[in-house]
């Protein structure tokens, strides 16, 4: 009885004794170690690739952000505020009320099929969107695209259906990305110059030197930080101004 109860006794002692070591090494040196070389060697990254503009953080590279007019009476959604460059959509989880527009709550895709709301041709051999689509993703691509032809078209600028990439009428996985192509950046030059009293040749310039390469020179594709090029559109109108 007393052999049993001894034995007992020192295994606790011992689980004890190897809870306390393994509680200091898991859950105090190591995660202060690893935070300590994260902050050296890291630290931008560590501190969430913040982005600071007169002083103060205004964003992360990371997470996208909408460029919207204050939401009047009895709208839903808000209209983009077309002086800005505008990032892709955002539909994140589709009709979730919490979070469809760059919020931080949840995040996520449309989860709708490419064929959603889509007509068969030749036969029954090939899917294309049904304009008369009430809802699904080519609805969503559809008026999408109407939206940008109509907001990006100026007096000397019309903007067609095959000059629209593929990003600019699609939400990306998450629904929270920080970057658009090249290519969208460059058809929305014409309305940003316009509706800010600028140059398409200046405000060109602010879109190349914003765009960043592939990632080692072949990974990826070229992007651009929507976030960034704001924060310098924004110090060119002060300048001209």
């Amino acid at each position: 009885m007393n052999n049993s109860v001894g034995n007992t006794a020192r295994l606790l002692g011992a689980g004890l004794r190897a809870l306390l070591v393994l509680t200091v090494l898991c859950g105090v040196l190591y995660p202060l170690a690893v935070t300590g070389v994260a902050q050296a060697l890291f630290h931008d990254k560590a501190n969430g690739s913040e982005i600071e503009d007169g002083g103060r953080v205004v964003g992360s590279e990371l997470i996208g952000q909408r460029y919207d007019l204050p939401l009047k009476k009895g709208q839903e959604t808000p209209e983009p505020d077309l002086k800005w460059f505008q990032p892709r959509p955002s539909n994140g989880l589709g009709e979730n009320t919490v979070n469809t527009r760059y919020q931080l709550i949840l995040s996520g895709a449309t989860n709708l099929a490419g064929d959603s709301g889509a007509k068969k041709t030749d036969g029954g051999r090939k899917e294309v969107c049904d304009p008369r689509a009430e809802e699904g993703l080519c609805a969503q691509v559809l008026a999408a695209r109407d939206a940008v032809i109509k907001d990006n078209s100026t007096a000397g600028h019309t903007v067609r259906p095959a000059d629209i990439p593929a990003e600019a009428v699609t939400s990306s996985g998450s629904g929270l990305d920080p970057h658009i192509s090249p290519k969208y950046a460059e058809l929305q030059v014409h309305r940003v110059a316009e509706r800010n009293g600028l140059s398409v040749e200046d405000v060109d310039r602010l879109v190349e030197k914003n765009t960043d390469g592939r990632i080692l020179g072949f990974v990826g594709e070229p992007r651009v930080n929507v976030l960034k090029l704001n924060i310098d559109l924004k110090h060119l109108v002060a300048d001209k101004g």
